[in-house]
């Protein structure tokens, strides 16, 4: 009876974090956010009153935040302008592929017209205006969910060792913060991972003469802080500027699975050997909980899905009667050669 409550309740829980995705979204991404910061906020608490400690965490974090958007945005802003400038050119090769694909009895160019006309143009400028007042919104509940955390951890950890239940209190406590550890520990591997991919495929785009070298890499760095479609992206449209730049389709060819190569190799050898023990958790579990909360919450949902999962585990690992759940879907343990 008590599994079929657990299993009800859990059901009732996901369904309301899909419906009511506006409030839990930026919560969730609060509650990330103080893992990271909270080190920084509780050494400023030592010296400084709180408000000027809490102003600025918020500060450099902010700041921080702006800093990833805005390399992300000087790096493509740079590869469109230089497509803008270069229309005349895809505008050739658009056509040498149009005149191919219609000599194979392929009409792209009917589909085109059926599909991608003015009424489309215009409902796609209203779905992307509403996205940025979506996503504005977003950040803005995102912000103030922080900025009332920050003031009140020291508040909620008093209160939770004040709680009768001891074992409860434990949890709890031991539970939050090894989830903001393990937490700061992806991040900082993360972070690491991504400056790795960005001097590689910037290094590799120089060597073979791909345009914006530089600006690749950046976007890979940036773009890799999403699993799985940011590398994707990141290999994408430096494989489609290639195509216009390289005469010979194999050319394109191996830029691509060179580019592909190194994202795997990074993220999916190097990564997980240096991670280590503190974020051994199994790749299936890591795919799902991308998968699912991409399913709940879209693009960032990919991004929050892998801490999310952490943080399950890291409760479950606190008490007997879950900690079954933390030594079946976590990663194999290193054996212990000291």
């Amino acid at each position: 009876m008590n599994t079929g409550i657990a299993i009800m309740a859990s059901v009732v829980l996901l369904a309301a974090v899909a419906q009511a995705s506006t409030v839990f979204a930026p919560l969730a991404l609060a509650l990330f956010i103080i893992a990271l910061v909270w080190p920084l906020q509780s050494r400023l608490q030592r010296r400084l009153p709180k408000l000027p400690a809490l102003a600025i965490t918020l500060a450099i974090t902010l700041a921080v935040a702006l800093g990833f958007a805005s390399l992300a945005a000087w790096g493509f802003g740079r590869v469109g302008r230089s497509v803008l400038a270069d229309a005349a050119r895809y505008e050739a090769i658009y056509a040498r592929m149009m005149s191919w694909l219609d000599s194979h009895g392929i009409d792209i160019a009917g589909l085109w017209a059926e599909h991608f006309n003015v009424g489309w143009i215009v409902r796609t400028a209203q779905y992307l205006t509403t996205r940025a007042n979506t996503t504005l919104t977003f950040w803005l509940i995102a912000v103030v969910y922080l900025m009332l955390g920050l003031l009140e951890v020291d508040d909620i950890k008093r209160k939770i060792a004040s709680l009768e239940n001891r074992q409860a209190a434990r949890v709890l406590l031991d539970g939050s913060a090894l989830t903001a550890a393990r937490i700061r520990k992806y991040m900082l591997v993360r972070t690491q991972m991504s400056l790795l991919t960005g001097l590689f495929v910037g290094a590799f785009a120089w060597a073979t003469g791909l345009q914006f070298a530089v600006e690749w890499g950046v976007i890979a760095f940036s773009l890799n802080y999403i699993p799985f479609i940011g590398p994707f992206v990141a290999t994408l449209f430096p494989t489609l500027l290639a195509m216009a730049q390289f005469d010979s389709w194999q050319e394109v060819l191996t830029l691509f699975i060179c580019l592909n190569i190194i994202q795997f190799a990074i993220g999916s050898y190097i990564e997980p050997r240096i991670s280590g023990n503190i974020l051994s958790i199994s790749p299936t579990v890591v795919l799902f909980a991308i998968l699912f909360w991409t399913f709940l919450w879209g693009l960032f949902g990919t991004f929050i899905g892998v801490p999310i999962a952490l943080a399950m585990l890291s409760f479950c690992r606190q008490h007997p009667s879950s900690r079954w759940i933390a030594d079946l879907l976590e990663g194999p343990k290193k054996p212990n050669t000291g």
